[in-house]
């Protein structure tokens, strides 16, 4: 988490704003309209999000002992599969002055449409289909980053492990080991020696 692009938000009442999304969860209410006790960062607390997976940020809380508290996103249930930013970007754009619940809605029918696939090809280029084409691509690139079922690592095996292999008397041993010179890169390396 730490590795994710992070962002200073206040976390108020209702969770934290984000790329107008809203995140909340329960383990925030201590946090709410309080101060983070970082100066430099005028009392904001510091917030990473997965650019990939809008579904979910961490927010670190510095008043315990620096732990990550997960926050999901409020409209979550509206999008059919995690997306990412672009999608996100992409349908804010066409809607600027819509709602957080009219852009997940709006989402979920872009990603809904492009998993259905073409219904027929155009047959005059024109704006609307270029706007399609847009789309297709946005979900495209979507489906393309999201993030597969995490893997579990397979149990210990309880049986018993097999002695190492033991050398028989026949056997050869290894072959004497002849360290390389040292590089110098102030040699002359046409210079033989």
């Amino acid at each position: 988490m730490e590795l994710l692009p992070a962002a200073w938000r206040a976390v108020n009442s209702y969770g934290i704003r984000i790329n107008n999304r809203t995140y909340d969860a329960p383990e925030l209410g201590p946090m709410r309209r309080h101060d983070s006790g970082i100066t430099a960062k005028r009392g904001l607390w510091e917030v990473h999000r997965d650019p990939y997976d809008v579904s979910r940020v961490w927010v670190r809380n510095h008043r315990g002992g620096g732990e990550w508290v997960q926050a999901t996103w409020k409209y979550l249930n509206r999008a059919p599969v995690p997306f990412g930013d672009l999608a996100w970007d992409h349908v804010s754009h066409q809607l600027p002055k819509a709602t957080e619940e009219e852009l997940a809605e709006a989402v979920a029918a872009l990603l809904t449409r492009a998993h259905a696939g073409p219904a027929r090809p155009a047959a005059k280029k024109s704006r609307k289909a270029a706007t399609a084409k847009k789309d297709r691509r946005v979900a495209a690139r979507t489906k393309a980053t999201t993030p597969t079922a995490a893997t579990t690592p397979p149990p210990p095996s309880t049986q018993d492990e097999p002695a190492p292999h033991e050398l028989a008397e026949d056997e050869e041993t290894m072959a004497e080991v002849i360290p390389l010179g040292l590089f110098d890169p102030l040699e002359d390396p046409w210079k033989r020696s």
